[in-house]
Formats: C-alpha cells, sequence, structure tokens
C-alpha cells in the first residue's frame, strides 16, 4: 500500500509540474483517485472540481428550505430515517447497475457506520430538530463553520497531508465574512432569542461535517457511489430502529408536501449530492470540501428570497463575491512565481 502510495505521489508532481513562470498548484493538494482518473482526465481540473463544489452547495442550501417545509409534520428522527433509507436504496441500486458492490474486506462495515453517523445521520437530526427552534437564515450562519472546524482541527492534530497556508486562512476569513455580509444582522441579532440548545445542535452538526471529510478520505481508493452507497446503507443501519422506536411513524399524519420535501431531500440533497461530495474529499480535501458550506448558506438566502419572501438586500451580491473568492481561495493553492526583471 506504502509503495502505491509513493507512485501516486510521484505521478502528481510530474503532472503538476509546470513552468516557474505564473501560477502552479500546490503538490500539497489531495492527490486524485488515478483508478478513476484512467478511465478518462488524468489531471486534476480546478475549474471543473470548483463548479462542482457550487452544484453541491446549491444542493444542499436548497435543503434548508426543504427541511423547514417538512420539519412541521414530520419529526426530526423519522425524516433523517427517510432520508438517508430512500437514499441508500437508490445509491445501492445505481451502483449494481454500473455493475459495483460495496466492499466486503474486514473493518469495511464499522467504517462506513462512522462515516455514515458523521457525515448523515447525526448532523441532519440535529441541523431538522434545530430548525424546529430557530430560524432558517441563523442556521446557514451556524452551519457554516465546517471550514473554521477543519482548520483548527487540522492545526491542532496535524491531520491530513494539507498545510495551512496564509492564503488558505485568508481563504477562511474571507468566506465567513462574505457569509456575514449576505446573510446581514438580524440573524445575529437572533442569537440572544434563540433557544440555545438549537444554535448548539447547529454547531454540532457543523463540527460532524468537518471530521466527515477527514474520515471519509480512507475511501479514496473507493468509487465514489460505492463509497456513498456504504456510507449512505450506515446512517440508514443507525437511524431506522431509533425512528422506530422513540417516534414510531406509523402513528404520524404527515403533510403531503412535507412528503414531497422529504423525497426530494432523499434523492437530490442526499443520493445525488453523496456522489458528487465523495468525488470532492478526494480532489478537493476536506477544508476544500468544506468550504462549499459558505456557498450553501448564501445559496440558503437566495433560496429564501426566492421562496420564502424574504427581502432582498444588494449586501447579498457584494457577501456573494466575498464567498466565491473565498472558495477559490482555500481550494486552489497557487503558488506564484516573479521573474527578476
Amino acid at each position: 500500500m506504502r509503495s502505491d502510495s509513493s507512485e501516486h505521489g510521484a505521478a502528481l508532481r510530474t503532472i503538476l509540474k509546470v513552468s516557474s513562470r505564473g501560477p502552479t498548484v500546490n503538490t500539497q493538494a489531495p492527490t486524485p483517485n488515478f483508478k478513476a482518473a484512467a478511465s478518462g482526465r488524468n489531471q486534476f481540473n480546478p475549474t471543473l472540481e470548483i463548479s462542482l463544489l457550487m452544484l453541491l452547495s446549491l444542493i444542499w442550501g436548497s435543503s434548508f428550505t426543504l427541511i423547514k417545509v417538512a420539519i412541521e409534520t414530520i419529526p426530526p428522527l423519522t425524516m433523517t430515517a427517510t432520508r438517508v433509507t430512500i437514499a441508500a436504496l437508490l445509491l445501492v441500486l445505481i451502483a449494481r447497475m454500473r455493475g459495483l458492490s460495496l466492499p466486503r474486506e474486514r473493518g469495511i462495515g464499522l467504517a462506513f457506520l462512522i462515516q455514515g453517523l458523521l457525515q448523515s445521520a447525526l448532523p441532519f437530526t440535529l441541523i431538522n430538530w434545530g430548525e424546529k427552534h430557530i430560524a432558517s437564515g441563523l442556521t446557514g450562519v451556524l452551519n457554516a463553520t465546517p471550514p473554521i472546524f477543519v482548520l483548527l482541527i487540522t492545526a491542532a492534530t496535524g491531520h491530513g497531508s494539507q498545510r495551512i497556508t496564509m492564503q488558505k486562512t485568508i481563504g477562511v476569513g474571507t468566506g465567513l465574512a462574505g457569509v456575514l455580509v449576505t446573510i446581514g444582522l438580524q440573524p445575529l441579532r437572533e442569537l440572544q432569542t434563540a433557544v440555545p440548545l438549537a444554535q448548539i445542535a447547529v454547531l454540532g452538526a457543523s463540527l460532524c461535517y468537518a471530521l466527515a471529510p477527514m474520515w471519509g478520505q480512507r475511501f479514496s481508493n473507493l468509487a465514489a457511489i460505492v463509497t456513498a452507497a456504504g456510507a449512505m446503507s450506515g446512517s440508514a443501519i443507525l437511524m431506522l430502529p431509533a425512528a422506530v422506536i422513540i417516534e414510531r411513524p406509523w402513528t404520524l399524519s404527515p403533510a403531503p408536501e412535507a412528503v414531497l420535501a422529504v423525497i426530494i431531500l432523499a434523492v437530490l440533497c442526499t443520493a445525488i449530492a453523496m456522489i458528487i461530495y465523495f468525488r470532492l474529499v478526494r480532489t478537493l480535501g476536506p477544508l476544500g470540501t468544506t468550504s462549499g458550506s459558505y456557498l450553501r448558506a448564501g445559496f440558503a438566502v437566495a433560496l429564501g428570497i426566492l421562496f420564502l419572501g424574504e427581502d432582498f438586500t444588494w449586501s447579498m451580491i457584494a457577501g456573494m463575491i466575498l464567498i466565491i473568492l473565498g472558495v477559490i481561495a482555500v481550494t486552489v493553492p497557487l503558488r506564484w512565481s516573479w521573474s527578476k526583471v
């Protein structure tokens, strides 16, 4: 295994090495999956990966609105259990159609359970419960903090191969500033009136989102669809018993729009999103992937304006510019070489 890793690292440095003039991609970036790359593209494409990050952020940004609709008549555990179970079945089906199956190596089942807990089961439930008690805008602000947690965890533990450069630190700060500008001050004023436990719950979800891609790097040799199917199956195994025992879902009478919202959450915001997510974990790394939380907050505000009748503010434009600049700074570490005149 170590020899394969060394070969991949050498291959990455060879592929990404360019002229000393102009910007070059830092070789500390996560190594792409070369098995997957062999079938097509064999070079990291920052434009494509950032585009996928923006798409994922848009998909997940819409989940705040959908959760708000569903939580009125579907309790948190049942919503999470239904969401992850539908997504797991769909992902396993897609994997089988592509001739893939879940690996059976020793310990892989437990690894998938932990991934499912960190990436879906626990954070979904915490956000569901939190949105019962605090505003969706405030939820978006608090849930934009995973890159901060990743940066702090990386600094404290030295986890991963990515160096915490000044550019990444500035990128995190710029992205956070963009979130604050986009959301405005009103949600921050609600900190004194919102239920404290709900705020802690959403921050707990952000911590889970920071830890999940770190743990998920161990699946880098698996196809994204296989990792997504395994992790979501682990989530379903954890959540179904909890929902059945605690909330007795067969006694509920959910509204039709709530049922539709959960189906969209399962198919689009979970199954499809997870395929994109685990690809980005391999290509952008934990900090780069979690930086999408800034965009997610911005999209949540935009969708609130469109569908929830929230007031439009010009600060949103300025905020989104800062968010995009922050994401680029975090996800594409560039080294500039200047020629002596």
